[in-house]
């Protein structure tokens, strides 16, 4: 997919002309030492851009509007270094519409407790200002996340990082185009939904196109360009040998060639970031798309199964979130549980399209037959998950609003080898257990298809979830399936009022 320039987020600083010339020419030193602190943690995703010292309203506002008119700065850090009246931020938090970090920290770590004056004290109040700036942040309604602690601790260059993760999510879902092929599963409600108001409330275009129309770019696909993907294929996988160019389903890896082919070329002309296919309208191809989709995903494209756009727009910008990070994220489906002997798993697959990001070692790639959908035998990526943490996510629309449900689980080997199954899948452990997070889920009207990371933690869900104003439920070790339910009555009650008249 295309990349923009650097990620960027803003550094702002407060302060107020009453200091004087000399104290702002230390705020603005100090400011700068603050920032290179949290750059040189290594830590951060993205280019921390500090911006002049801020002490008057119309310049507050400014930075403010440049900021929402700039999409390389996914948001804006503010802290106030001394003390900054809030009245001067009323406006300028009133235009900002990109999320906002508020930073609580200061630039020494410990007090200089034998030589610290009333210079001292005057110059460091971040203690101070930085609570002015909270209550006029909590009086407008201001959704934030507010960090506090030493700059160069990296436990919080650790969470500014998840929230910089979130911002990229957000603007990414933000500017989202999604093409489907065809419409979602007859008679399914879940991957159903209201894509105006998806538009309304993420940004992301959803527009439903003809298979055909994706068909006659297959058919068009060059043998040059077959012949430099099936290459490629017979380098990066364990290719199965009668895939190969001797063997006698050869023509069935051309095809699947033919496929990804004809996908890109639709997906980049078209300004495409995700998309969805459908067994149940597959027009002129002869095979349902799985080699294709699988290393679309990889790269960093939104895909759902049987129509499901909400999916599919919530893997691109997870994916997103996951940036240059060594683990992965894929679209993902419960399928069958093992509740015993031993610890009780869920065994997660799709039909053929898992992504081979979170691969655990190098995919085969092999072709067997699908009892569904009606064409030929299709291609497909085969391997089991890697080992570790991971987020499960749903998107679900509940009429009135939409409602993400994350689940903490742990990725781990299958107990036994899986020599029958011939689509790639994840094992895991679900938080607190099985049985109250399946309980959990389900009363929460969490989907079947979700997403699967590795790269993004539960911290960057919430977060992202406080940038869209959405209803995020977090399934963790602490969750009872009484707990879940409160949480959904007292959510049920916030939403209908915030909803207004």
């Amino acid at each position: 997919m295309s990349t923009q320039r650097k990620t960027e987020v803003w550094f702002l600083t407060g302060s107020q002309a009453l200091y004087g010339e000399e104290t702002l020419e230390q705020v603005a030193g100090q400011s700068l030492q603050i920032q290179r602190m949290l750059a040189d943690t290594g830590r951060i995703s993205a280019e921390i851009v500090a911006k002049p010292v801020l002490t008057e309203p119309s310049a507050i506002r400014r930075v403010m509007l440049e900021a929402n008119a700039d999409d390389a700065c996914v948001g804006v850090i503010a802290w106030m270094h001394t003390f900054s009246p809030a009245k001067m931020w009323i406006t300028g938090l009133d235009a900002l519409r990109k999320p906002l970090l508020h930073l609580h920290t200061q630039l020494n770590e410990a007090l200089p407790w034998q030589s610290i004056d009333m210079d001292f004290m005057n110059l460091n109040q971040a203690a101070h200002g930085d609570r002015e700036f909270g209550y006029i942040q909590t009086r407008l309604g201001v959704p934030r996340k507010t960090i506090a602690g030493h700059a160069a601790d990296p436990s919080v260059a650790d969470r500014i990082d998840a929230w910089v993760r979130a911002a990229v999510g957000r603007q990414t879902i933000g500017s989202l185009r999604l093409a489907r092929f065809g419409d979602n599963m007859r008679d399914v409600a879940v991957t159903d939904g209201d894509k105006v108001e998806a538009e309304l409330k993420f940004g992301v275009s959803v527009n439903t196109y003809g298979v055909n129309e994706l068909v006659a770019l297959v058919d068009a696909v060059p043998d040059a360009e077959v012949d430099a993907l099936v290459d490629e294929y017979a380098e990066t996988y364990a290719l199965a040998p009668e895939l190969a160019k001797a063997g006698e389903r050869h023509e069935s890896l051309r095809y699947a060639a033919r496929i990804e082919q004809g996908l890109r070329t639709f997906l980049t002309s078209g300004g495409f970031g995700a998309f969805t296919t459908n067994f149940e309208d597959l027009g002129g191809l002869r095979q349902l798309p799985g080699l294709a989709v699988q290393r679309l995903m990889a790269d960093g494209y939104g895909f759902g199964g049987e129509g499901d756009w909400k999916t599919s727009a919530l893997l691109t910008a997870v994916k997103a979130m996951g940036r240059d990070s060594e683990r992965g994220t894929s679209f993902m489906e419960d399928y069958t549980y093992h509740f015993g002997p031993g610890e009780p798993k869920i065994l997660g697959a799709h039909m053929l399209e898992v992504c081979p990001s979170i691969a655990a070692a190098r995919p085969s790639c092999e072709i067997h037959p699908l009892g569904i959908g009606g064409r030929e035998d299709p291609v497909r990526l085969v391997f089991d998950a890697a080992a570790g943490d991971a987020v499960v996510i749903g998107l679900a629309d509940l009429g009135d609003r939409f409602r993400l449900v994350a689940n903490e689980v742990e990725v781990v080997a299958p107990d036994e080898p899986l020599p029958n199954l011939p689509v790639a899948r994840a094992v895991w452990k679900p938080a607190p257990s099985l049985a109250t997070s399946a309980e959990a889920w389900i009363t929460a009207g969490g989907p079947h298809h979700t997403v699967l990371t590795q790269a993004v933690g539960a911290e960057t869900i919430r977060d992202f979830a406080t940038m869209l104003d959405v209803e995020l439920l977090v399934i963790d070790q602490a969750t009872t399936p009484a707990s879940i339910a409160d949480r959904m009555r007292w959510n049920q009650a916030y939403y209908r009022l915030a909803q207004g008249f």
